[in-house]
């Protein structure tokens, strides 16, 4: 199942793919272990390159894993391919930007098709710009690929699946700092996502 959904996203981003520009401030596509991201093996869950793509497995509720490259920037658009491999559908996708350690920027979706935006800060999370995650008809749900991208401009906060705005929000807490992937649990454990073709870009 997990080679057979990595070899799908790894199809995705041939696809998709452009020739690098000047736009292009860092890119991986996971094809070597040894390009600087998180890697954890433990009982809560699983960080680790798998299959030519970036894998995260969740077994704690209530949880959300994040890794970076370990690459700080200020203004940026990130994209990146993700699929659900198992587990369930209530779960969090998605991208982070200016990680400073502690804090950082949250621009999730759902595989039941939600999305939010948001701010982890003082070792609690809260949503910007909505009082609860919001249901798109532009997330594919379940097992599906969903290509993401999350600007961090400014004071700007933008989330988008598959070419749609999904929405934006304003907050002036953080100015730059890393940029990664997280996933993340509700009332279920089993969260598995596999993600490819993660890019940095200037936005």
């Amino acid at each position: 199942m997990l080679l057979t959904l990595s070899a799908i996203l790894c199809g995705c981003a041939a696809a998709s793919s452009s020739p690098a520009s000047p736009s292009v401030l860092y890119r991986d596509d996971f094809s070597s272990a040894a390009s600087g991201w998180d890697r954890l093996l433990t009982a809560e869950g699983v960080m680790d390159y798998d299959g030519g793509g970036y894998r995260m497995l969740v077994n704690t509720l209530q949880a959300n894993f994040w890794s970076t490259p370990h690459r700080s920037f200020t203004n940026v658009r990130l994209e990146v391919d993700a699929g659900k491999l198992a587990g369930p559908d209530e779960n969090r996708i998605g991208l982070i930007c200016r990680y400073t350690g502690e804090d950082y920027y949250f621009l999730i979706i759902t595989s039941d098709g939600y999305y939010a935006i948001g701010i982890f800060t003082g070792g609690r999370a809260a949503l910007l710009g909505q009082s609860a995650m919001q249901y798109s008809a532009h997330i594919k749900t379940g097992l599906a690929v969903n290509h993401l991208r999350a600007d961090c401009s400014g004071q700007v906060l933008a989330l988008y699946a598959n070419g749609a705005l999904l929405g934006k929000a304003t907050d002036p807490s953080l100015k730059q700092g890393g940029v990664g992937l997280l996933a993340g649990t509700f009332s279920e454990p089993g969260v598995d996502v596999i993600f490819d073709d993660f890019q940095v870009l200037k936005p």
